[in-house]
C-alpha cells in the first residue's frame, strides 16, 4: 500500500478535528458497507440503486484521501476544498443517478460537469494514493478513446467524442460505477473489516502462537513460525504492507534474535506475507473477486488455487529449513513455546468467524459481501466474549476498527473507480478486442512469449498497488489475451494474479521487502533479491499450471496425483539448489545440477498432454545421484552454532 508513511508523524500538527472527520468518514464507509450488505435499506422499505451506494462510497473515499494530514496549512486549505468538492459531486450523483441514467443518451450538462469533475479527482487521488504510474495508463486509455479512430490495424477505435465519452464513464455501469468499483466497495470492504476485527479479537496473537506451539520446537524455529503466522494473517487481509508491519515487527524480531541475517529474516516475512494473497480459502478477498469475474463457483476458485499456493509455501518451508540447517541455527527457547493444548484452550473459538463464513457461503447460499459480516460478527461476538488471553474487545477496539476499515479500503477504491475507467473506455471505443489481438499478435501465436509478455506487463502495472487492487487492472487489461489464445479462463486469472502479486518483492519499486527491510534495518535491495530467491515459486509455477493444468486439479485423477507429487520433487530439488545446502554446503556444479534435476521434473507438456517421461526418468537418475554423493560427501561441520538464549 503506498498511502504516505508520514502519516503518523505529522498528524500531531494538524488540528484534532481534521482527525475527528477523518475517522468519522471512515467509519461511515463501513457503516455503509454493513448496511448494504446486510440489505437494511430494502427492509426498512428503500429502494436504492447499487450504483448509488458506490457513488457515497467513492465521495467519502476522494474525501479522505484529500484529507490526509497535512503539515502546510495553505495545501491543507486547498485539500478540504478538493474534498468537499468530491463529496458533494459524488452526493450529487448518488442522489440524481435514476435522472441521470434516463437522460445518459442526451448528454445532458449536469451529467457531463459531474462526470468529468469525478474523472479529474479520481485520478488526483489515484495519483496520491498509488503514484503517477496508474494515471498514466489511464490518460493513455483516455488518449487511444479519442485519437485511435485516426490510427490503422489492431488497435484502431470507434470514434467518440469527449462529452460522450465523459458521460458514458460517469454514469454508465459500464464506467466509473462499474464491476471493478462494486467488488472493491461491497466484498473487498466487508473481509477488510473481518479482518479488523479479528486482528483486534485477538486473532493474530493466536496464529502466531498456533505457529509458535506448532513449529517453535524445529530448528530455525522462528523463520517457519514467521511462515505458518504471517501466511495465516495474510490470507484474511488484502493488504501485503499490512500484513507485513502487522506480522513482521514480531516476526522478523524473533528471526533475527534466533540467528537469522536481518536480510532474510525481512526476505522470509516478506514472501510468506506475500503469499498469504494466494492462501485458501479467503485469498486476501480475491477468491470472490475472481469468482465475479469468471462467472463459476467461489468453490472451483479455492480448488484451483490449492496446489499452487502449497508448492509456493512448501519452497519457501524447504529453503528456510536448509538456510537453519546451514547457519546451525537452533530451535526456540522451550520456555517460550505454549503447549499446543493450552493455545487450542484459549484459541478454539477462533474457528467461530471462519465457520461463519464457510456457512454463509456453502450452506445459505449468501453473497460474499454477506458471508463477510457474518464472519465480522462472528469475530467480534468471540473478541467481546472471550477474547484471547484474558484479553476481550471493547467499544474502542470496534469503533477502531470501523474507522480502520474506511481508511484501508480507500487505495482500493481508487483504483476500482480507475480500473472502472479503463472497462468504460474498451468498451466503448472497442478497444478491448484490439488490445487483446494485439497481445495476440505480439506473442505471434506463440504462447510462451505471450506469456512472459504478459508477465512482465503484470509485475511493471503491478508495483506499489494493493494487491486486491492488482488482480482489478489485470483481469480487465491482460486476463482476456490469455483467454482468447485458449488458457483456461481460471488459468488466466490465476496467472495474472500471481504475477501481479510479485511486484510487491520485486526490483526496482518491490515496495513489500522495503518495508520489511526498514523492520530488520538491511539492505533494502538486498532483501528484495533474497525475497525473489525465496519467493521464486510464484515467478516460475503460473507458467507451468498455464500449461499444465493438472495442477489446477483440472484432469483425470491419475493426471492430477502424478503431477503434483513431480511437482512437489520438483519444487524440492530447486529450493535446494537456490538454497546452496544439502547435508553441507554446496558448489557451483551441485547447485545447479539441483536445479536441473528439478526443472525436469516441473517441465511441462506445451502440447497440453501429460508430461513426457523422459525428462521425469532423467530427473530422477540427476536427482539421485546428487543425493547419494551428498551423503557419501558429508563432512563434519565445525561451525558456530546460533543459540537463542544468548542471541
Amino acid at each position: 500500500m503506498n498511502a504516505d508513511s508520514s502519516t503518523h508523524e505529522i498528524a500531531t500538527h494538524e488540528p484534532a478535528i481534521m482527525s475527528v472527520i477523518r475517522n468519522g468518514l471512515g467509519m461511515l464507509i463501513a457503516l455503509a458497507a454493513i448496511a448494504f450488505a446486510a440489505d437494511l435499506f430494502s427492509r426498512m422499505g428503500i429502494s436504492i440503486y447499487t450504483e448509488q451506494y458506490l457513488a457515497v462510497v467513492l465521495g467519502v473515499s476522494l474525501a479522505l484521501v484529500f484529507l490526509k494530514p497535512q503539515t502546510n496549512t495553505s495545501k491543507r486549505a486547498i485539500n478540504a476544498i478538493l474534498a468537499l468538492i468530491g463529496l458533494s459531486a459524488s452526493l450529487y450523483m448518488a442522489v440524481q443517478y435514476p435522472d441521470l441514467v434516463e437522460r445518459q443518451l442526451d448528454l445532458p450538462p449536469d451529467a457531463l460537469l459531474i462526470s468529468a469533475v469525478l474523472f479529474i479527482l479520481v485520478l488526483e487521488g489515484l495519483r496520491r494514493v498509488v503514484g503517477i504510474t496508474l494515471v498514466i495508463v489511464v490518460m493513455l486509455f483516455m488518449a487511444f478513446a479519442l485519437l485511435g479512430s485516426h490510427l490503422s490495424g489492431p488497435l484502431q477505435t470507434r470514434e467518440i467524442s469527449l462529452d460522450r465519452l465523459f458521460v458514458y464513464l460517469g454514469v454508465d455501469t459500464n464506467g466509473m460505477l462499474g464491476l471493478t468499483l462494486n467488488v472493491a466497495a461491497t466484498i473487498v470492504i466487508g473481509f477488510i473489516l473481518f479482518g479488523q476485527l479479528l486482528l483486534r479479537s485477538g486473532g493474530a496473537d493466536f496464529f502466531n502462537d498456533v505457529a509458535l506451539s506448532l513449529m517453535g520446537t524445529k530448528k530455525g524455529g522462528s523463520g517457519k513460525i514467521a511462515t505458518i503466522a504471517s501466511a495465516l494473517f495474510g490470507s484474511i487481509s488484502g493488504v501485503v504492507v499490512s500484513n507485513i508491519v502487522a506480522t513482521g515487527v514480531v516476526t522478523i524480531r524473533m528471526m533475527k534474535k534466533g540467528g537469522f541475517k536481518p536480510h532474510t529474516a525481512a526476505a522470509i516475512e516478506t514472501v510468506a506475507s506475500t503469499g498469504g494473497q494466494i492462501m485458501p480459502p479467503v485469498m486476501g478477498a480475491v477468491a470472490f473477486l475472481m469468482a465475479e469475474f469468471l462467472q463459476i463457483s467461489y468453490s472451483a476458485v479455492v480448488l484451483a488455487a490449492l496446489v499452487p499456493a502449497i508448492l509456493y509455501y512448501a519452497a519457501l518451508y524447504i529453503q528456510v529449513d536448509l538456510e537453519a540447517e546451514k547457519e546451525k541455527i537452533l530451535p526456540i527457547d522451550p520456555e517460550l513455546i505454549p503447549a499446543k493444548s493450552t493455545v487450542l484452550k484459549n484459541g478454539w473459538v477462533f474457528v467461530i468467524p471462519f465457520a461463519a463464513v464457510i456457512l454463509a457461503l456453502f450452506t445459505f447460499n449468501q453473497r460474499p459481501e454477506t458471508a463477510a459480516l457474518w464472519g465480522a460478527l462472528g469475530a467480534l461476538i468471540v473478541g467481546v466474549a472471550k477474547g484471547y488471553k484474558g484479553k476481550r474487545m471493547g467499544i474502542k477496539d470496534v469503533w477502531g476498527s470501523l474507522e480502520e476499515t474506511g481508511h484501508s479500503i480507500v487505495d482500493i477504491i481508487m483504483i476500482g473507480a480507475a480500473a472502472g475507467f479503463i472497462i468504460g473506455i474498451l468498451n466503448i471505443t472497442g478497444l478491448g478486442f484490439g488490445l487483446t489481438y494485439f497481445l495476440v499478435e505480439l506473442g505471434q501465436g506463440n504462447l510462451f512469449l505471450l506469456l512472459v509478455i504478459s508477465a512482465a506487463v503484470c509485475i511493471i502495472l503491478g508495483m506499489g498497488m494493493p494487491t486486491v487492487g492488482v488482480y482489478l487492472l489485470l483481469a480487465v487489461l491482460v486476463a482476456p489475451s490469455l483467454i482468447q489464445v485458449g488458457v483456461e479462463p481460471i488459468a488466466a486469472h490465476l496467472f495474472i494474479f500471481y504475477l501481479g502479486m510479485m511486484s510487491m518483492v520485486t526490483p526496482p519499486i518491490a515496495i513489500g521487502a522495503f518495508f520489511a527491510a526498514s523492520i530488520a534495518k538491511s539492505d533494502p535491495m538486498r532483501t528484495a533479491l533474497t525475497s525473489m530467491r525465496l519467493g521464486w515459486t510464484a515467478y516460475i509455477i503460473p507458467f507451468l499450471f498455464v500449461t499444465t493444468p493438472s495442477l489446477l486439479l483440472i484432469g483425470t485423477t491419475e493426471q492430477i496425483v502424478i503431477t503434483v507429487m513431480s511437482a512437489l520433487v520438483g519444487v524440492w530439488a530447486v529450493s535446494v539448489g537456490f538454497a546452496g545446502y544439502f547435508k553441507k554446503k554446496l558448489n557451483l556444479p551441485f547447485r545447479l545440477s539441483f536445479v536441473l534435476s528439478g526443472g525436469l521434473f516441473l517441465l511441462p507438456n506445451l502440447q497440453g498432454g501429460d508430461t513426457p517421461i523422459i525428462p521425469k526418468i532423467a530427473g530422477v537418475v540427476i536427482l539421485a545421484s546428487l543425493i547419494l554423493s551428498a551423503y557419501l560427501l558429508k563432512k563434519p561441520n565445525s561451525q558456530p552454532s546460533h543459540d537463542i538464549n544468548q542471541s
